[in-house]
């Protein structure tokens, strides 16, 4: 598509050249005008033609020689929630062989006059199709005891990189809290040999004040975990490598925990298992 773009640039450009000259010669106005729209055209597709192969650059993210597929996909869909400040982010993975179990909770605010929904990503690599997937979710600070279920919606394409909307019980209200909590099933998404869990957000703010994000593994301990810190550009650099928070009883956890944490960013969690992965709970 690009060359494309470039193509009918650089032929727009040529034909506009030549419609000056003759216009010049002519002393056509006419003629002049429409030549320099077609010089202005085709240096606006040129320069969009640049962008969009830089914005899809910026989205081909790969660690430790693993293209992390899932979060390319989603750098391009990315959107920033502009209704919501979040002041605490916390993520629960669950990893048990093939499966993988997620529990995201969002605390924050409203900033706009209303919002009516909050928006989650759920990003792997082996697609889970939306109506396979157990997904529930909570408004927690209406709701505290969980006795209401909510069904998220998917918005958008159904892929590798799904965005859900999980809609509140009560409209919020400006400067108003809430807390709300998705649960999210995926089976069969989890690989054996060297594998990622990826941990975004994506809101309009410089930073989420508390973030923290807990990898549990039932079965096989990890033979090592590494942690990367992805930018908005698509640059990831190693951030640490984390030990066993608790090791026993079939049950290894870690725990990651940052302040400040940028909020359009990512972070992948890069682990490596025995090629064989079994299911254990």
């Amino acid at each position: 598509m690009d060359s494309f773009k470039e193509s009918v640039a650089q032929w727009a450009t040529v034909i506009g050249t030549a419609l000056t000259v003759v216009s010049l010669a002519e002393s056509r106005r006419w003629l002049t005008a429409l030549s320099l729209l077609i010089v202005v055209a085709s240096v606006i597709l040129a320069l969009y033609a640049r962008r969009q192969r830089q914005f899809v650059a910026a989205a081909e993210v790969k660690v430790e020689d693993l293209s992390i597929d899932s979060l390319n996909v989603a750098n391009l869909r990315r959107r920033l929630n502009r209704s919501l400040v979040i002041q605490e982010a916390n993520h629960v993975a669950l990893i048990d062989g093939e499966d993988l179990t997620v529990t995201w909770r969002y605390a924050g605010y409203c900033r706009a006059k209303q919002e009516t929904a909050i928006e989650f990503s759920i990003d792997t690599d082996n697609n889970i199709p939306f109506d396979r997937l157990d997904c529930v979710a909570f408004d927690l600070r209406r709701d505290p005891h969980r006795s209401h279920e909510i069904r998220p919606l998917l918005l958008g394409p159904d892929g590798i990189s799904k965005k859900l909307a999980v809609p509140l019980l009560q409209p919020l209200l400006s400067r108003e809290p809430f807390s709300v909590m998705l649960i999210c099933k995926l089976p069969g998404c989890m690989n054996g040999g060297t594998e990622y869990y990826t941990s975004t957000v994506s809101f309009d703010q410089p930073q989420i004040r508390r973030f923290t994000v807990r990898l549990k593994f039932l079965g096989e301990r990890p033979d090592w975990l590494r942690v990367y810190q992805c930018d908005a550009s698509g640059n990831a650099k190693l951030v640490k490598a984390l030990r066993p928070e608790r090791d026993g009883g079939g049950l290894t956890e870690y725990l990651d925990l940052d302040e400040d944490m940028p909020a359009q960013s990512a972070r992948i969690y890069v682990f490596r298992r025995s090629g064989q992965v079994r299911r254990v709970a």
